[in-house]
């Protein structure tokens, strides 16, 4: 039967039921059988809020595979872009180098979640008997859709090691990075997470944990019903402030977190910080069946190890009480190896349709990922956990 492949310019010209059949099928070999930043809501929330589209230069552009009847069965988050912003593996060397030498790399395709650097499925294939072809059909319309936008590349980013392994077997260049990751290793309490480092490591944290609160803070957990305006006014002045310092121009705006709290509130968390009757301080998490995604975080006014607390350490207790399995903390930051986070591979893979242009990025590449593999191993023996032999 004939599949095919269509372009949609907009999440609203997609069903909901049918895009999130497709993102979240279940359990079916995922690491988090659901993935909060691939579902209706979340992405068309970033839509509807401006925050791609219109002149953010992430013009939506996803790949839809239908069967004859016109049911979905595979799509991928596809954006045309005319920089290499918010995506958080950097490019922007080769950009340069393909100008240099009088190419023109955007318009580029990136196939991602936009300002999100949290690993999950790409090629989103709902449940069918034609799921291997309809995974094909998006591929090669990835590929049409380059020749047809004369677009230099396609940049597939924080694959699922499935989504790695078919891009791979279709001559895409694959490129690693790390992140920092927290394992529940079946802890009862962050206590009994504790008891698992050393004790130079574990008596550090504890002197974080109290020096963060000594003011008087008071921490919060607010999800679900309890979120109100009133918390995403305080969240976004810290987002705007801490953003605004690190990299000039934040990329989410008011309305954005508005929607969100509308559209998928359970699976919300925020970690507020209170310093008598106001906030001071704030993360915004997002809860997966077996996950918690760490991703935003500020502060209107500094104290010793708060970011570490409400970032790091809240985290792990709710994940501990929620029974969840991981805490992905974001990209980068080596110091998250000594609070009991360790080294894990990320993956994207990148297609280029210069061969020139493809030679010289295999061959940095394949560098690269021996570089990356080497500082994992390195920082995986300077994890903070004890030796059998230690107390």
């Amino acid at each position: 039967m004939p599949l095919q492949v269509k372009i949609a310019q907009s999440l609203s010209a997609i069903p909901a039921q049918a895009w999130d059949a497709c993102a979240n099928p279940g359990p079916r070999g995922a690491d988090d059988p659901y993935n909060p930043f691939l579902s209706h809501a979340f992405l068309s929330a970033l839509e509807e809020a401006g925050c791609v589209g219109r002149s953010s230069g992430w013009a939506p552009a996803h790949i839809l595979v239908e069967d004859e009847t016109g049911r979905l069965l595979a799509a991928a988050p596809c954006y045309l872009k005319s920089h290499s912003q918010g995506e958080y593996v950097f490019d922007h060397a080769w950009a340069d180098a393909y100008r240099r030498a009088g190419g023109r790399y955007y318009p580029k395709l990136q196939v991602s979640v936009p300002f999100t650097p949290v690993t999950g499925p790409r090629l989103l294939v709902a449940e069918s008997a034609q799921a291997e072809a309809a995974r094909a059909h998006l591929v090669a319309g990835l590929r049409a859709l380059r020749e047809q936008a004369g677009a230099s590349s396609i940049h597939a980013t924080f694959l699922t090691e499935p989504d790695a392994r078919a891009l791979a077997d279709d001559r895409f260049l694959l490129r690693n990075d790390q992140q920092f990751h927290w394992f529940n290793d079946g802890y009862a309490s962050f206590d009994a997470f504790l008891a698992a480092l050393s004790a130079r490591k574990r008596k550090t944290i504890k002197r974080e944990r109290r020096d963060a609160l000594a003011d008087g803070i008071e921490i919060e957990w607010v999800t679900g019903r309890d979120l109100c305006e009133a918390h995403w006014d305080a969240f976004f002045t810290f987002y705007m402030d801490t953003g605004s310092r690190k990299w000039g121009r934040p990329y989410l705006n008011r309305r954005f977190f508005s929607l969100l709290g509308e559209r998928m509130p359970e699976r919300v968390l925020l970690v507020m910080a209170r310093l008598g009757r106001r906030y001071i301080a704030g993360a915004l998490n997002l809860i997966g069946d077996r996950r918690l995604y760490g991703r935003n975080w500020g502060c209107i006014e500094s104290h010793p190890f708060l970011h570490f607390e409400i970032c790091y350490y809240q985290a792990i207790d709710f994940a501990i009480a929620r029974g969840l399995e991981r805490v992905e903390a974001g990209a980068q930051g080596e110091h998250k190896l000594a609070r009991g986070y360790r080294p894990v591979i990320t993956t994207s893979a990148h297609d280029f349709a210069d061969p020139a242009l493809r030679r010289a990025i295999a061959s940095y590449l394949e560098q690269e990922r021996a570089y990356v593999a080497e500082v994992a191993d390195e920082l995986s023996a300077a994890t903070p956990f004890k030796h059998v032999e230690e107390d």
